[in-house]
This record gives C-alpha cells, sequence and structure tokens, in this order.
C-alpha cells in the first residue's frame, strides 16, 4: 500500500510515538477493505508500540478506530484516509500515541474543559483540500477531551448514508446527529463555536491592547507579507483576521508561484503563518472588522471596529481584506447553495460522481473546473455569458478534448431549479436570441471570478465602481496612514505573488510614514 519511500517517512515521524496504540479494523469483503488492511499491516510493521486487531464493532465498513491502548482515547476514520487526509492519518497516529499537539497552549485548556457530550461526524473527500483541517480539529479534540468522539467518513465511499443525510458539499460536519457546519473550519474557529463565553473574552482581551505602529487587517497572502515586512523594522505590529490565509486557503493547485514549482493553498498558508510568526507580530484570528474610523488629523490614531465590539488602535492601517467568490444573484442560489450549488469543484466534485453538471464561467477558473469534474462525474455543462470563452489557448485545448464536456456561450443563467431538498437544474438565457433553455442538472459549479471584501468601508474612503480599494502607486489610499494591498484594491491582476509583493510594499510605506512624523507628535502618540 505504502511505497519504500513514504514507509521511511512514516517511520520517522512514528518514533514520536511513546504509548501503545492499536488499530481496529472493521472490514467487509470489498477492494476498498482490502486496500485499508494493507495499509494497517504497512503502519503496524513500522513501530513495535502499534498493533492490529480486526472487530466488529462499527456498521460503516471499511472503518478504523486508532485507540491508545487500556483507554477511551481514539479517533475513527471510515474509508481509506489518504489523498489530502494521510496527513490527517499520521496525525492522529502520533496524538492518540500521546506526541504533544503544536496548537496554542490557550485552546488546548479551552477545549479540555468543554463541558458536554460531544460526537461529532465529519464527511470529507479525499480530493478537498479544506477537508483536512476540520478532520485534524476534530481529531485532536478527541484525544484532549474524553467527552469528545469524532468520525471522519469518506463521501465517495458511503454513497448512502451521503444522500439519506443530503450531503452536497463537504466538509460536512454533525454534533450529535445535527448538522454543526459547512466548509472549512480550524480548532479556534469549531472551539469557539462551542464556547458561548470566548468571543466575550476575546473581545477583553483586545480591548486591553494598546495602540500599534502598524495594523494589518487581514490575513492572505497581502497581508502575511505586510505583516513580516513591518515586523523586521522593529515596529509594533499587528493582524486583524477573519480567516488567517483569506482566499488561499480554498485553492488547490498553485503552479505560478514563482522558485515553486508546484503547492496546495493550504500548504501555504501554514508557511506564510509560520513566517509571520517567527517575527513579533501580535496576530488575532477570527476577528472581523465591520468600520473604519479615520484618524482626526494627520499622524493621529486610526481605530478599526471589531464585530465582538471590541476596537483596535493604529497609527497606521494596511487593509487586506481580500475577495471572495462572486455569486450569480439569481433565484434558488442561496436557497440550494451547498445542495447543489457549490463553489469548490475540488472539494464537493467526488460527491457528483456519475451525475450530470454544469460549470458556471469560461475563464481559467471554469475551464480548469470543468476538465477537473470531466474525470468524475458523468456530463460537464461549461457556460459562459460571454460569445466565447476566456481561458488561456492550452486550457481550452484540453477542454475540447473530453467527450463528456459541452460548452455553451451567449449564455446568461437566470434561475436555479430545485425540488426543494437539492438542485434538479437551472435556466440560462440564449443572448442571440433571447430563448429561455431549461437544463437538467445534479450539481452546478460556480466558477465567476471574485468580489472585494470592502462593503464596511464605503464612505470611509475612495472606492472604485467595483468596489475595490483606490490606491496610488505605494499603496496609500486617500486618508493619511491608511494603506491597502491585495485583491481588494485597484491593483490589477489577482495573483498571490502580486499581492505579496503589494502587501510588502504596502508595509514599507507605512514605515516610511511613520519615519516622516513629526518628532514630538509620534513620541505624543507612542506615551
Amino acid at each position: 500500500m505504502l511505497d519504500a519511500n513514504l514507509k521511511q517517512q512514516l517511520s520517522a515521524y512514528m518514533a514520536n510515538i511513546t504509548m501503545p496504540v492499536e488499530l481496529l479494523l472493521s472490514l467487509e469483503d470489498g477492494p476498498k477493505s482490502r486496500e485499508l488492511d494493507e495499509l494497517a499491516q504497512d503502519i503496524a510493521a513500522l513501530s513495535d508500540k502499534v498493533s492490529l486487531a480486526h472487530t466488529d464493532d462499527d456498521a460503516r465498513r471499511p472503518s478504523m478506530l486508532i485507540r491508545r491502548v487500556g483507554t477511551d482515547i481514539g479517533v475513527r476514520f471510515a474509508g481509506l484516509p489518504m489523498g489530502h487526509e494521510f496527513t490527517s492519518l499520521v496525525l492522529a497516529l502520533l496524538q492518540v500515541g500521546g506526541h504533544p499537539s503544536k496548537a496554542a497552549q490557550d485552546v488546548i485548556e479551552q477545549v479540555k474543559a468543554l463541558d458536554g457530550d460531544y460526537v461529532f461526524e465529519t464527511y470529507f473527500s479525499l480530493s478537498c483540500q479544506n477537508c483536512p483541517d476540520v478532520v485534524q480539529a476534530l481529531n485532536l479534540m478527541s484525544v484532549l477531551n474524553p467527552r469528545i468522539k469524532h468520525v471522519a467518513i469518506d463521501g465517495a465511499l458511503f454513497q448512502e448514508e451521503v444522500t439519506d443525510r443530503k450531503v452536497m458539499a463537504v466538509p460536512m460536519v454533525f454534533l450529535n446527529g445535527e448538522v454543526f457546519g459547512q466548509g472549512r473550519m480550524d480548532l479556534e474557529q469549531i472551539v469557539a463555536k462551542l464556547d458561548s463565553g470566548a468571543e466575550a473574552r476575546a473581545a477583553e482581551k483586545i480591548k486591553a491592547k494598546d495602540a500599534f505602529d502598524v495594523l494589518v487587517v487581514g490575513g492572505g497572502p497581502a497581508g502575511a507579507a505586510a505583516a513580516v515586512y513591518a515586523a523586521r523594522k522593529g515596529i509594533r505590529t499587528g493582524v486583524a483576521a477573519e480567516r488567517f490565509g483569506g482566499q488561499v486557503l480554498d485553492t488547490m493547485g498553485i503552479e505560478n508561484f514563482i522558485s515553486v514549482s508546484h503547492t496546495e493553498g493550504p500548504k501555504l498558508v501554514a508557511q506564510l503563518e509560520q513566517h509571520v510568526k517567527d517575527y513579533d507580530v501580535d496576530v488575532m484570528n477570527l476577528q472581523r472588522a465591520e468600520k473604519l474610523i479615520p484618524a482626526k488629523s494627520e499622524g493621529g490614531l486610526h481605530e478599526i471596529v471589531l464585530a465582538n465590539g471590541a476596537s483596535l488602535k493604529a497609527k497606521t492601517i494596511i487593509l487586506s481584506t481580500g475577495a471572495r467568490w462572486r455569486q450569480m444573484n439569481v433565484p434558488g442560489e442561496d436557497e440550494y447553495r451547498n445542495r447543489g450549488v457549490a463553489y469548490c469543484p475540488h472539494c464537493d466534485g467526488p460527491l457528483f460522481k456519475g451525475k450530470r453538471v454544469a460549470v458556471i464561467g469560461g475563464g481559467n477558473s471554469g475551464v480548469e473546473a470543468a476538465i477537473d469534474l470531466a474525470g468524475i462525474v458523468a456530463e460537464v455543462t461549461l457556460i459562459e455569458f460571454d460569445n466565447q470563452l476566456r481561458a488561456d489557448a492550452v486550457l481550452q485545448a484540453k477542454l475540447n478534448s473530453l467527450s463528456n464536456v459541452r460548452v455553451i456561450v451567449s449564455a446568461l443563467t437566470t434561475e436555479v431549479h430545485g425540488d426543494g431538498e437539492k438542485v434538479t437544474g437551472l435556466s440560462y438565457q440564449d443572448r442571440t436570441n433571447d430563448q429561455v433553455i431549461h437544463l437538467p442538472l445534479d450539481g452546478i459549479f460556480v466558477q465567476i471570478g471574485l468580489v472585494p471584501n470592502s462593503e464596511w468601508l464605503k464612505g470611509a474612503f475612495a472606492l472604485s465602481p467595483r468596489g475595490e480599494i483606490e490606491v496610488d502607486a505605494k499603496g496609500a489610499t486617500s486618508v493619511p496612514g491608511v494603506f491597502a494591498a491585495g485583491d481588494v484594491t485597484t491593483t490589477p491582476y489577482k495573483q498571490i505573488i502580486i499581492a505579496m509583493g503589494e502587501g510588502s510594499k504596502s508595509a514599507l510605506s507605512a514605515f516610511d510614514y511613520l519615519i516622516r512624523l513629526p518628532a514630538e507628535q509620534d513620541q505624543a502618540l507612542a506615551a
């Protein structure tokens, strides 16, 4: 199951296991059960602290319970934890085996203090880059707190279950049989949902913070770069982010980040976060900005009001709140979101195996999505508003070579249809003759670009007609001392590498602004 190289790497990790672990397999007669059995045998052979046994204690088969011997501490995988979930498997082995987590100590204590009995079930797909964060967070929680149980379920292997529970997007989490959440969530977010007092405590901590020299709002590539460049200048730097990593967390393959031939969004975000933490940066995650109150005079303190009621003050602000997926804004889209309307083909594509889907959008993202889905689903219909596709020629050539893909151009999607539970089709208007056509479907993947996260800034300073923050060549906005960078700005070409460069530039501009403040004014602010 595992090649020699992977066995060697895994053996090195498993040397960190300090407590005996048993792998309990519930299997049936099928290829996936045989693969799981083989995987478990490979793992057990790599460490004398890991044993293997077969059991009939789980109705889901194949499944594997990783349990600390002589205890009730363990995590379960229903399915084969390979692909993106192989890392989750390795971490589960280590943590059940006594190796300490790298999670923040205060969050660990929060998990241990949770009062209640929690049974979590997470549906994932092996191609979903957002799923491991959720699986790993809940696995860790079940190791830290004996009243928390978790099973991670491969939706592609348990199709009946997926259908019965109406799972049409992953990761999908159930708590005690009820829907708990859908989409990417990290450990802090999950704990915050369970710990009702967490938000109030976080707000009190924030209120007590002194003013920053530079406050970065947003934790994507632009924000991370800005924080590193500011901190390297030795000035007091803070980052307030609703979700550290931003849109990059939802990006599968990255092949145009110069000097790195290939990486994935979550991996890049982990590296960005570690780089920021290498410096003296106060990172405040899960903090959504709701209002900017500019300084009353040049050189004064700007204020960012947060959703939890707290506020942060700083001599300079760098806005890097990024962008989000653009919606079609047609009837039925909101109603059937995550019930057939999806925005991540890599995550949710396996749930539509053998079905008919549409992709909305003929740019690079749309064509790439159609190509990926063509290998999973029965039929893909690509719908483009313009009279031709806008994707790169190499992508169009690949698309045209696929027999189960058809392309419709000059088409305006007008409505999403469903039966009350799931998508059944869509209507589009043929722009060449205004005829409205109904297309029967099981799923719709929307890939029509991005919308800047700037609604909360309306009225604070100049925004473009598209809602982007207008910046000059130095990243400065129309308000002195406030800078902006990344996809939320008017800077053309929304690319990771460009966002990083703009973030670095905005930090240098903020520092230049600070050192040019009159000395007496800067000292007064510092006091």
